[in-house]
């Protein structure tokens, strides 16, 4: 008679990791099964350009995985994992070779955006200040709201709902008078591909700054497979098992379990598990053209600040930001789009070789577009850095279906597992008391189609491992 195991878990990124790694620490046991032949999802580490450059073809920067509160109860420096920290997390350039920062210091980050809108961004942050374990916890810890735990700090959660919450970031924004103020917010709400009057968009913009000031923006030392080489490193002292190289297709294909646990998209899920058409109401979003480069030299940044930085927003204005959201989630490419980078090689000298660099770079388009995006992103960067092109040694691109070809869970290209617009962000992947539960009773999802959503924190995994023990132990 075959043994039936405690948990399967389908999916080997951070998610399913996490998921793994809290229910094996509650003695029950487990297996994970992952298509590719290598773990990580959105999580991994890989030569892309030439030997020696170490790229990360997903997720680069962690503002939430340094703060994870499921990450922080788990030993992951015993396995490996060092976050390394740039001088400035962000840096948001202007064409006139200035920049706003948003530092480890709330008063260096003030001082860039001038006296008044220094004074309002103080006052906003002021209240959650040293308080980011408190915050994070109930923030992130929706999923535990929603699996019958009460927030830690109810007041403190209260007051984050009244300064953010479900409102727009163009609504937060008007309590700031200056263009560089709503330009740096605009970017760090842009995170999640909605046009800035979108509802709930103002939540990971003050989320993104807060993080910053508790935790910073890291990298993982030797790239972002660190992460999940970390949580599987964990997962094994705990007696869990995975198996790479194994696609499933059917749910009968896996070994019999008392639950099934899928970091997979809601789509995929469906398919598996025989759902049907439960999900056919969850939309995804826009997708993104990503670019990583090997470089001959660091970015010639003509804003002296960007060349400290971790991570470097090009909008430059609100406007500006909006207007290329808007295109990308409309249908059309944006002429000018807006470009997240990243720099991990500043503070990684594993990730090129001597004197040389990695430099990632992305902006949003629609998804399942198949066109080339490259020009229009290079035309950005010339603007603030003049001569990158003549600094690159090779390049990697990656439209919609190719990052959709890399990870199964990027339907049309959309790295966030699910659009992030009407209130999408918050409601994922639908109206349930429990999210991670499904209409079959030993089925969970534990993907970022649940809340708290995308990101390399592993919350959702974290949330989904809960809901999974409590149906385990309600039915022993």
């Amino acid at each position: 008679m075959p043994t039936i195991r405690d948990a399967v878990i389908v999916g080997a990124g951070p998610n399913g990791l996490t998921a793994a790694v809290e229910l094996a620490r509650r003695g029950l046991s487990v297996e994970v099964f992952e298509a590719r032949d290598g773990i990580g999802g959105g999580a991994r580490t890989e030569e892309l350009t030439l030997p020696g450059f170490r790229h990360d073809p997903c997720s680069a920067v962690h503002p939430t995985g340094a703060g994870s509160p499921a990450f922080g109860t788990m030993p992951l420096g015993d396995h490996g994992l060092e976050w390394l920290h740039a001088e400035l997390p962000m840096a948001h350039p202007f064409p006139d070779g200035t920049a706003v920062l948003l530092a480890h210091s709330v008063r260096e980050t003030a001082r860039s955006l001038g006296p008044r809108d220094g004074r309002a961004y103080e006052r906003l942050v002021a209240p959650f200040l040293g308080r980011w374990d408190a915050l994070a916890a109930d923030f992130m810890g929706v999923g535990s709201l929603l699996n019958g735990r009460w927030p830690s700090d109810p007041v403190l959660l209260a007051r984050f709902g009244l300064a953010a919450g479900l409102l727009p970031v163009s609504w937060m924004n008007l309590r700031f008078r200056e263009p560089r103020a709503k330009a740096l917010m605009a970017g760090l709400a842009a995170h999640v591909t909605a046009p800035l009057n979108s509802p709930a968009t103002a939540s990971p913009a003050l989320v993104f700054a807060l993080a910053a000031h508790a935790r910073g923006w890291p990298v993982p030392r030797g790239g972002s497979q660190a992460i999940s080489d970390a949580l599987a490193g964990y997962l094994a002292t705990l007696g869990g098992v995975i198996h790479t190289g194994v696609e499933v297709r059917r749910l009968d294909e896996l070994p019999p379990a008392r639950a099934y646990v899928f970091d997979t998209s809601p789509a995929s899920l469906a398919r598996i598990a025989g759902l049907g058409r439960a999900y056919d109401g969850f939309r995804y979003g826009a997708s993104l053209f990503k670019i990583d480069y090997a470089l001959d030299g660091p970015v010639p940044w003509t804003a002296e600040p960007a060349r400290r930085a971790g991570t470097v927003h090009i909008g430059p204005t609100s406007g500006d930001i909006d207007l290329a959201t808007r295109s990308a989630v409309g249908g059309e490419p944006p002429e000018w789009p807006f470009l997240i980078t990243a720099q991990p090689s500043l503070v990684d000298p594993t990730r090129a070789p001597g004197g040389k660099h990695v430099f990632w770079a992305y902006g949003h388009v629609p998804a399942r577009w198949d066109g080339d995006a490259t020009e229009a992103i290079e035309r950005q960067l010339e603007r603030f850095a003049p001569g990158f092109r003549d600094l690159v040694l090779a390049r990697a691109t990656a439209g919609p279906p190719e990052l959709a070809a890399r990870n199964a869970n990027y339907v049309g290209g959309d790295i966030g597992c699910g659009a992030a617009t009407h209130l999408q962000l918050v409601i994922r992947p639908k109206l349930r008391r429990v999210p991670y539960e499904t209409a079959h009773p030993s089925v969970f999802l534990c993907s970022a189609a649940t809340p708290p959503g995308p990101g390399v924190h592993g919350m959702p995994g974290h949330h989904a491992a809960r809901a999974v023990w409590r149906r385990l132990r309600h039915a022993a």
